[in-house]
């Protein structure tokens, strides 16, 4: 098996009143580029939990309060000569002060036997 990596899928979690923002954002630096599509994206409603310690600056809550906001996971695949730039940019549109982001190397098709 030959397995290169090409592309990664990123995900990240929003509040939901900033997914288009965000979304956005991000194709617009080439992130969600299926073939000949563009701003392919998946997102899905979700409960994000957080407690701000003393020292953070929450954009959501209190310090020191266990938090529980509606939030929308996006999901959208990257080449990997893009992922720098996309993961810069989704930093700077994102509200939070610490965004959880996953970065999900994926396999290609032509990988497999």
């Amino acid at each position: 098996m030959n397995i290169n990596i090409n592309k990664v899928k990123i995900a990240v979690t929003i509040p939901v009143q900033n997914i288009s923002e965000v979304r956005d954002a991000i194709c617009n630096e080439g992130a969600g580029v299926i073939g000949n599509y563009t701003y392919c994206s998946t997102s899905h409603k979700c409960i994000g939990t957080f407690c701000p310690n003393n020292q953070a600056n929450p954009y959501i809550g209190e310090n020191n309060k266990l938090e529980f906001v509606e939030e929308e996971k996006l999901e959208v695949i990257c080449k990997i000569n893009k992922v720098k730039k996309v993961i810069k940019k989704l930093r700077e549109v994102h509200p939070y002060e610490e965004a959880d982001i996953n970065i999900i190397p994926l396999l290609d098709e032509e990988s497999f036997e």
